[in-house]
């Protein structure tokens, strides 16, 4: 029965991080498909860009609840299975969601989702990190690593061993899917955020 569950909770993490919320806003409300225009990404940096504020902060907000779900599925469905096992299949769900041919976005607000509602002091102090570099880099692509790298700093304080395994692999995935940007940044042609 516990590996049913586990199989149907890590299907369900999958699905849920496969909504792409930047593509049903963008077409719904707005007929735009947002892999069209900008980075081509389904997240909500291209969806700020692509189609303004209203329709970036709805897409961000949805695409953090999809991490933060995905988490709570084990304690819903009263499963032994550690409850960052379908947070991590929710990001790659993001990434590579079925729901637009396997190609999706950067997983950053997902990973904030996964770790505000499993660890929420590594959310806060991540998120504190990826405004501060914001603030003064002005790029999403620079602050997102470093807030990655901070939230692994601070499950090194938390202590919780998957944790830290976790905030690891989640530092390297998300450096590994801005390596385009960083390169655009050393020939400065990466756009920068304007407050």
């Amino acid at each position: 029965m516990n590996v049913l569950a586990n199989a149907i909770i890590i299907l369900l993490a999958y699905l849920i991080g496969s909504i792409p919320f930047a593509l049903v806003i963008g077409k719904g409300f707005y007929k735009t498909d947002v892999r069209k225009h900008g980075s081509g990404n389904l997240g909500a940096t291209n969806t700020f860009r692509t189609l303004g504020k209203k329709a970036g902060i709805i897409v961000l907000i949805g695409d953090i609840a999809k991490g933060s779900l995905a988490v709570c599925l084990p304690l819903m469905m009263n499963s032994h299975l550690h409850m960052l096992v379908p947070g991590f299949i929710a990001i790659l769900g993001h990434s590579y969601p079925v729901f637009a041919r396997f190609k999706g976005g950067k997983s950053v607000a997902t990973a904030a989702g996964a770790f505000l509602a499993f660890s929420p002091l590594t959310f806060i102090l991540g998120i504190l990190a990826f405004l501060i570099s914001l603030k003064i880099s002005k790029y999403v692509s620079l602050s997102s690593p470093i807030g990655a790298l901070v939230a692994f700093l601070t499950s090194i304080y938390v202590g919780d061993v998957v944790l830290m395994v976790f905030a690891a692999i989640i530092f390297v995935f998300i450096t590994w899917k801005h390596i385009k940007n960083f390169k655009r940044i050393k020939l400065g042609t990466e756009p920068k955020v304007n407050f």
